[in-house]
C-alpha cells in the first residue's frame, strides 16, 4: 500500500486549490465552510512547520582559525 504522507508542499498546494474554488464562489456555503476550515487547519500546521525549521536554521560563518563555525539565525525586529 502506498503511504499518504502529507508534506508541507502538499499542504501549500492544498491551500492554493481552496482558495481557487472559494474565489470561484459556486460552491455552496456549507461546502465552502468546510473547505475554508480545512484551509484554516492546513495553514496552521504549516505555520507550526515553519517554526520549527526556523528553530533549527544557523548561519555558517568562518571562524578565527577559519574553520566553519555554525551561529543560530536570530531574526531581530527593526
Amino acid at each position: 500500500m502506498a503511504e499518504n504522507k502529507k508534506t508541507f508542499e502538499s499542504s501549500m498546494k492544498r491551500i492554493e486549490e481552496i482558495v481557487a474554488a472559494l474565489e470561484k464562489g459556486d460552491a455552496p456555503i456549507e461546502a465552502s465552510l468546510a473547505l475554508y476550515e480545512e484551509a484554516v487547519t492546513l495553514m496552521k500546521e504549516c505555520t507550526d512547520v515553519l517554526n520549527r525549521m526556523e528553530q533549527k536554521v544557523t548561519i555558517l560563518t568562518m571562524g578565527k582559525n577559519g574553520a566553519p563555525s555554525e551561529q543560530p539565525f536570530n531574526i531581530q525586529a527593526e
